[in-house]
Order: C-alpha cells, then sequence, then structure tokens
C-alpha cells in the first residue's frame, strides 16, 4: 500500500463537493490540511485553494495517489470520462465515494476496477447550507470503519442514513426532489398570504420560517399528524383550510410526486 498523505481527496470542487468540505471541517470531522482537491475550472479551484489555504492538487492523478478516501462530486455524464484514467492508480486502501445521480455500484465497479471499496451516495442541494438529507449505499469491500466514516461526513451537512441500493432510486424521490417540491408548497403559501393582505416580505418569512418549525418538531419526535390535530379546533381556521387541501387533493398530489420522481430516477440509471 502506498502512503498516503491527505485523508480525503475531492473531484469535483462545485457547490455539493465544496459544501462537503465546509462542513467537514466546520463540525470538526477533517481538518484542512486532511484535504486534497481538483477541480478543472480555474474559479472553483482558486476559492477552495483560498478556503483551505493549501491543500491544491495538480491534477486529479495527485489527488488519488495521495488521497485514502476520493470523494467524487462530478455530474454523472462526466463520471466515466474521470475515473476510467484513474483505475490503474486505484489500490486496496482506497475508498471511492460517488455523489454522481443514477450510477450504480456496478457501474462503478467497472470503472475503479477490482481494488478499490465503494460507496454511492445521493445527497441533496441543501448540502450546501447544512441541512441535507443523504442516503448511501455500500459494497461488500467498505469495511465498518469506513461507513462510519462516510456517515460522519454526510451527517456534518445534515442528515445521513445508510439504505439497501435498491432504495436509492425511493431516496432520489424523496430527499433529491423534494426541496423542490417543499419550496413549491412554501410559495403557495406566500401567494396564499399576499392575497389574504400580507406584504410579500412579511408573508415569505412567516411562510418559511412555519415550514421550518413543523420540521423540527416532526424531527424532535412529533408524528405529523400529532402536529396537525394540535393545531386543529373544531369548527376553527385550520379545520376549514384542511378540507381545503384534501378536496384539493394535496396529500395524493405530493406523494405521487415522490413515486413519479423515483421511478424517473430508476428510469435514467437503467
Amino acid at each position: 500500500m502506498a502512503e498516503r498523505h491527505h485523508k480525503l481527496g475531492l473531484i469535483g470542487a462545485g457547490n455539493m463537493g465544496s459544501g462537503l468540505v465546509r462542513g467537514a471541517i466546520s463540525s470538526g470531522t477533517l481538518a484542512k490540511d486532511q484535504i486534497i482537491f481538483y477541480d478543472p475550472d480555474p474559479q472553483r479551484q482558486e476559492a477552495m485553494q483560498r478556503f483551505l489555504g493549501a491543500g491544491a492538487a495538480d491534477g486529479n492523478e495527485q489527488v488519488v495517489n495521495q488521497a485514502e478516501v476520493i470523494m467524487v462530486a462530478v455530474k454523472p455524464q462526466v463520471l466515466g470520462g474521470v475515473l476510467s484514467p484513474l483505475e490503474n492508480l486505484m489500490a486496496d486502501d482506497h475508498l471511492i465515494v460517488s455523489i454522481a445521480a443514477g450510477v450504480t455500484l456496478s457501474r462503478l465497479r467497472e470503472l475503479c476496477g477490482p481494488e478499490p471499496a465503494l460507496v454511492r451516495v445521493m445527497p441533496n442541494i441543501l448540502c450546501a447550507i447544512g441541512e441535507g438529507a443523504a442516503a448511501y449505499s455500500t459494497d461488500e469491500k467498505v469495511s465498518a470503519d469506513q461507513a462510519a466514516f462516510v456517515e460522519q461526513l454526510f451527517q456534518s451537512v445534515g442528515v445521513a442514513v445508510q439504505v439497501d441500493e435498491s432504495l436509492l432510486d425511493a431516496v432520489t424521490g424523496l430527499s433529491g426532489s423534494g426541496p423542490a417540491f417543499a419550496a413549491v408548497f412554501i410559495d403557495a403559501l406566500i401567494d396564499g398570504a399576499v392575497a389574504a393582505g400580507l406584504p410579500r416580505d412579511v408573508a415569505t418569512q412567516l411562510a418559511a420560517q412555519t415550514v421550518r418549525g413543523a420540521a423540527q418538531w416532526v424531527l424532535g419526535g412529533c408524528h405529523p399528524t400529532q402536529l396537525k390535530d394540535a393545531v386543529t379546533s373544531p369548527g376553527g381556521t385550520t379545520a376549514v383550510g384542511l378540507r381545503v387541501l384534501e378536496r384539493r387533493g394535496l396529500r395524493n398530489a405530493a406523494a405521487e410526486a415522490v413515486v413519479a420522481a423515483a421511478h424517473r430516477s430508476e428510469q435514467l440509471g437503467g
């Protein structure tokens, strides 16, 4: 095994990759001098170097040669072109972590060769603000310590859970696409409040905080139905509003949106 000088090597320093690095550092999971990175975009490379103070590599080959864990944060359509030239550099002490949507562990094995351990992660865009929701799957070569490191890394920017790979399409439909669904709901609440007379800036602040607070309540262990019942008085304003949502099919529409997005993820991955 070659001597590795860095714990994490980042290939691709876009929003997701740079957000993960910043979260890992702020949480104490990694120190700045444990990271080496490369991005072909000079602006991204310069921005990451300013943040870390060092760690800039001359290319992906240097990242692979010097790091134990290789985070591949590039788009699915370019993943093959990035990984194939690196296959001969990958050893059995490497852990490759891919966040490319729809790229299976079996496909990663084809690209990376027989040596490294592999992890596939489905994060979401909210990782960039430290509020992500990610799920990951491992292949048979991943050790318990390696899996624990991946979970710790993604928990530094939100929530991370381990699932069977067959469930990652469902994760894509829920937490991958979910921020857009939630944004549409918040936008609708704002429009309704404006129609009822509130200034848009006030409506925006109150709507976003209301949804945020409801989410925190559920994360604290309260079932959504309990929260609904706690707010709803017989014959009151909430009861009337809920009748409209049920009559217009909000619940079914939201559930079907997640299922449809999951099915689309499966099609794209196939």
